[in-house]
């Protein structure tokens, strides 16, 4: 399953692009720098980037050994990894999208765009009152009735979310087909 949905590599893009150094403040809108001169890196953006990278090509040397050579731009990776993985089967497709729907996530997080997570229904109850527990890094369901076996609010991993959402499109696009 393709969705085409180009979304991960944008918000890599914009990672690479915008948020790998910190925000400049100071006079004359000039940044705080190294006394070399640089501005510093946001080194853990830097390592985002670096484990979402590993995470692909990982996956794409499983699945397709005889892969030509991944792109050095980072926004260039997932395309990369759909073109060498079309002859997979539907359900290895289906999770490659899963892991780039998952990243696309991440890198909305890792630049502070928690409403992504709103636009997700929750695993358990179905309601939209999904929101962005940063401390525990996981989605809460809002609905005061939905709770774990512990009583406790329920929460969910980004990789359920994604994987979800893409079922959702599968199904979605099956019964568009009949």
């Amino acid at each position: 399953m393709d969705t085409g949905d180009d979304t991960a590599a944008s918000r890599l893009r914009t990672l690479a692009e915008h948020y790998i150094e910190p925000v400049r403040t100071g006079p004359a809108g000039r940044g705080v720098s190294s006394p070399e001169g640089r501005a510093p890196l946001n080194l853990g953006i830097i390592n985002h980037m670096a484990a979402c990278r590993a995470e692909v090509l990982e996956h794409a040397e499983r699945d397709a050994p005889d892969a030509e050579p991944a792109p050095t731009l980072p926004d260039g990776i997932y395309a990369w990894w759909r073109n060498n993985t079309r002859h997979l089967d539907a359900e290895k497709r289906q999770a490659r999208e899963t892991v780039i729907y998952r990243q696309a996530l991440e890198h909305a997080i890792a630049m502070g765009d928690y409403k992504v997570i709103r636009r997700h229904p929750c695993p358990a109850c179905g309601c939209w009152g999904l929101f962005w527990r940063a401390t525990a890094r996981r989605a809460a369901c809002s609905n005061l009735d939905c709770l774990d076996a512990d009583g406790m609010t329920s929460t969910w991993g980004l990789s359920r979310l994604a994987h979800e959402h893409i079922t959702r499109q599968k199904n979605a696009a099956e019964r568009a087909t009949v």
